[in-house]
């Protein structure tokens, strides 16, 4: 099987694990919040694997650089939803220090990848 360039990039494999786990902290989340939060921070995580794929796929850097930027915005949005389900009491505060700082390596990441497109 063929294993296409986003595949190998350290950042899209953060994501990935990423959105594993997101799903797996998720599953506790209250019911009434499925079409809230729940279905909010899972959309975001699944976008940032997804604009980092199809990014590195384009022909320009100027091109790659607009999809990167938008899964970096997607990572800052992931944060915010972080912080409100720890407000919320949906994770617990170690809970959330472990996501948030998984999510901060990913901006990171895609921030260093951004500017070496420019």
């Amino acid at each position: 099987m063929y294993t296409f360039y986003f595949e190998k990039l350290e950042v899209w494999q953060n994501a990935r694990k990423l959105v594993k786990e997101i799903y797996k902290v998720t599953k506790n989340f209250p019911d009434e919040e499925r079409f809230g939060i729940t279905n909010q921070i899972r959309r975001a995580c699944t976008s940032i694997t997804a604009n980092i794929a199809e990014g590195v796929s384009r022909n320009t850097n100027k091109d790659k650089s607009k999809f990167i930027n938008i899964a970096y915005s997607t990572s800052i949005e992931v944060i915010n939803f972080l912080i409100l389900s720890w407000d919320l009491d949906f994770i617990s505060e170690e809970k959330y220090i472990e996501l948030r700082e998984k999510t901060e390596l990913i901006t990171n990441q895609l921030n260093s990848f951004y500017k070496s497109l420019e």
